[in-house]
This record gives C-alpha cells, sequence and structure tokens, in this order.
C-alpha cells in the first residue's frame, strides 16, 4: 500500500464521514460506522473481518467509556438539580465582590463544568449574569465570556467530562495524567480566553440583559442552596482519588513504594471507576437525600442523567470501531511508519485533524471521536509515555473547540441567551472558543518539550 494511497483512503473517508453528517444529514453514530465498513473495503479487508473489527472495537471502547460517562452523568445531575453551580456561583462573588466578578465566574464556570455538562451550565448560570450585568451597567459580555470559557476550557480539558474521557479511551491515556496536565495548561487557557477577551471585547460590544429579566425570583433565597464547602468536597473527590491512583501506579513502576495490600487499595478506590462511583453516592446522599429529596425523585434524576449521556456513548463507541478498523486493516501501522518519518509532532497532527473536522461538521465531540480514531493507531509506534499521551488528548480537544460557527449548536445557544445576533456572536463566543483551541495548541507543545 503507497503513501499516495494511504493518504487518500484517510482524506476520503474524513470527506465521507463529512458528506454524510453535513450534506445528508445522517446521524453521527451512523456516519462513523458506515466510515468504518468504507475504509476496510477500500483497504480490502474480508467483509468478516470488517464486522469482526466493528464488534470488537465496539465492545472494547465501550467497556470503559460507557461507565465513566454514564456514572459521570449522574454525578453531574445531582450537582445541578440540588443548586450546586448557584451556590458555587454566589460564593464566589461575594468573595470577589462585584468589581471582580469576572475572576468569579471564569472560576465558577472551571469547576461546575468538572461535573455538569457544559449547556447544561451555562443555561443554570445565565440568570447570575443578567444580574451582574443589571446591577453594574457593564456589557453582559464581561460576565458571559469568562464563564463561558471556564465552561468550555474545562469541558474540552479535565475528566470526567465526556469528551477527554472518550478520547483517553481510544488513545490509550491515563485519566490521572489527562486531569493534572489539563488543570496546569487549563487555568492560562481560562484566563486569556476569559477575563482578558471578556474586557477587551466587552468594551466593542455592549449588550444589555434581556428586557424580560428584571431580578431574581421572590423566593430565591442562596441560604437554602448546598453550602459551597460541600459542593466544593464533592466536586474534588473523583478528581483527588483518580490523581492518587495515577500517582500511586507511577510510585509503584518506578520502585519508589513496595506493591502491597495498600497499593492495591489506593490504585482500586482510584480507579475511574470506583472514584466515581463513590463520588455519586455522597452527592446522592449529602445533595438529595439528607435535604428531604425523596427516593423515586433521585431515580427520576438518574435515568434522566443518562439521555444526553447515551449519546455521546454510541458515539464513542463507533469511533472506537474507525480505530479498529484501522488497525486490523494494517492502515494504521503504514500510516504510523510514514509519520515516524515526518517532522511533524504527533500533537500538531492530533490538532490539526480534529480542528478540520470540528471546522467543516460543526461537533467538538465528533471532532474529538475522529481525531483520536485516525490519530490512535500512530501514536502507538512513537512510544508516547503516559504524559505525552496525556497532551495529545488536550491537543485534540483543543482542535475540536476551534472556530466555533453557525453549524455548531452551542453558537446558537450563546447567541440566543445573550441576544447577539450573527455577526456579534462570531466576534466574541467564535473568538473565545479559537483562543482556547490555540492557546491549547501553543501549551500542549510547550508542555511537551518538559515531559
Amino acid at each position: 500500500m503507497s503513501t499516495l494511497f494511504l493518504i487518500f483512503i484517510v482524506l476520503s473517508a474524513v470527506g465521507l464521514l463529512l458528506f454524510m453528517a453535513l450534506k445528508l444529514k445522517i446521524n453521527a453514530f451512523i456516519s462513523l460506522l458506515i466510515t468504518a465498513i468504507y475504509v476496510g473495503i477500500i483497504a480490502g479487508m474480508p467483509l468478516s473481518a470488517i464486522t469482526q473489527s466493528i464488534q470488537d472495537g465496539m465492545a472494547g471502547t465501550l467497556g470503559f467509556v460507557a461507565t465513566v460517562v454514564g456514572l459521570g452523568a449522574i454525578f453531574g445531575q445531582m450537582l445541578e438539580s440540588s443548586g450546586g453551580a448557584e451556590s458555587l456561583a454566589h460564593y464566589l462573588i461575594n468573595k470577589f465582590g462585584k468589581d471582580r466578578a469576572s475572576w468569579a465566574m471564569v472560576i465558577t464556570g472551571f469547576v461546575v463544568a468538572i461535573p455538569v455538562f457544559f449547556d447544561v451550565g451555562f443555561i443554570i448560570l445565565v440568570p447570575i449574569i443578567y444580574a451582574l450585568a443589571r446591577d453594574t451597567k457593564r456589557s453582559l459580555l464581561y460576565y458571559a465570556i469568562p464563564l463561558l470559557a471556564g465552561l468550555a476550557v474545562t469541558h474540552s480539558f479535565i475528566p470526567p467530562t465526556p469528551g477527554p474521557v472518550a478520547v483517553a479511551n481510544i488513545i490509550n491515556a491515563q485519566l490521572g495524567w489527562v486531569i493534572f496536565l489539563g488543570f496546569i495548561l487549563g487555568i492560562p487557557t481560562a484566563i486569556i480566553a476569559g477575563p482578558l477577551w471578556g474586557k477587551y471585547i466587552s468594551k466593542k460590544i455592549h449588550l444589555k440583559p434581556p428586557f424580560d429579566f428584571d431580578k431574581e425570583p421572590e423566593d430565591f433565597d442562596p441560604k437554602k442552596l448546598p453550602p459551597f464547602r460541600l459542593i466544593a468536597i464533592i466536586i474534588s473527590i473523583p478528581l483527588v482519588l483518580i490523581l492518587i491512583n495515577t500517582l500511586t501506579d507511577l510510585l509503584v513502576s518506578k520502585e519508589v513504594v513496595a506493591k502491597s495490600i495498600w497499593t492495591d487499595i489506593l490504585e482500586f478506590i482510584g480507579h475511574p471507576f470506583s472514584a466515581l462511583i463513590i463520588a455519586t453516592l455522597i452527592a446522592i446522599y449529602f445533595l438529595c437525600i439528607k435535604r428531604g429529596m425523596d427516593k423515586q425523585e433521585v431515580l427520576d434524576l438518574s435515568t434522566k442523567a443518562l439521555g444526553p449521556a447515551g449519546i455521546i456513548i454510541l458515539i464513542t463507541g463507533a469511533g472506537g470501531v474507525l480505530k479498529q478498523v484501522l488497525v486490523d486493516s494494517g492502515i494504521g501501522q503504514i500510516m504510523a511508519e510514514s509519520m515516524a518519518m515526518s517532522a511533524l509532532p504527533p500533537i500538531l497532527l492530533a490538532w490539526i485533524l480534529a480542528a478540520i473536522v470540528r471546522i467543516t461538521q460543526g461537533s467538538s465531540t465528533v471532532a474529538m471521536i475522529t481525531a483520536a480514531s485516525i490519530i490512535a493507531p500512530i501514536i502507538s509506534e512513537f512510544g508516547l509515555n503516559d504524559p505525552q499521551r496525556a497532551l495529545v488528548v488536550i491537543a485534540i480537544s483543543s482542535g475540536a473547540t476551534m472556530l466555533s460557527h453557525v453549524n455548531d449548536s452551542g453558537f446558537w445557544l450563546v447567541s440566543k441567551y445573550l441576544g447577539m445576533n450573527e455577526k456579534q456572536t462570531l466576534q466574541s463566543w467564535t473568538v473565545m472558543e479559537s483562543i482556547i483551541g490555540v492557546c491549547g495548541l501553543v501549551f500542549t507543545l510547550t508542555a511537551s518539550l518538559i515531559f
């Protein structure tokens, strides 16, 4: 198989995927499966081998992703329904004061997006943005851009949000390293795209709160919300446990600590499965049961949470199928050998692939999954260590935030809630997303020189 033919297969596969998603409006799950079948046929795989690869790829991917994303969705639902997001926002605004509330909003977004989906977090917190803009007479963007930046960065960089979880699984990266590096690289990214960009663009575009928004409901009482300290502890539980697992594994592998029953216990409770089960049960008890919610309501909330999670899980599974076909057909091996001769770093290649798919078809999830599926066989040949694989995850996630425009549902969500026209949304939201994408690339390339 020549390099030219190999390039044709990859480009035509991406082209087919985009054609089905954009022109034929076929669901991403089906589109990815058809693309995988196309790659297998054109690569000369026996038809029976293609169906076996579909089965193996789906099974190998969903065993991990379905569990983590499902638990994470229920965990986030409990935080959302209890008023945890509002509790964080009000506490931080009181601490920072209204003059520095943009910094409170970026921190709120950064923390809230760990358990809660991006769009849900924004919809829950946007009334606070309205209230701040009304009280200070500043543009909505002065507070909205920092909140959006915090939400977007965490949503892309830090597990257990679905995107990085799925990408990490496909390219076999440790979640502990993704969390650790996601925080380190995500904080400066959120600051640049949030308070700094928000301060600038709010002077160019002055937006007022919606005319029908006057004040918070009369029955609203911040004291009825769960305490800030409880929310902060509950959100930190799965992150800390997963990081302990990673640290323990590292110390044992380096023979700094001898393997024992205690290290086994630490690794077990710090596994993403155990960590999220523990965090979810604690959230259910302290945020729901202890605060007067009945058991049937908790069950209904858990069921509701799995709806949007199911879509992400299936798309991720289809991405795993595409990866498996690339591996089983031998294309992945040839791609890896060709790339090994190239001067292009894996981080940059991964970012470019994700950015192309994102800009063309709009969905950041599909962009992440597609890029990870194509890059996975290549990465195995580069001999990357755990931190380097984690950086590739962040690079893919960064590329998948680039240039959000009219084909992205997030574009219209922000436009609608902030009362912006298309031009204003492009000038503010789209630039903010692109700042995140570029900063993510620059910071991951810089970090790769260290790790």
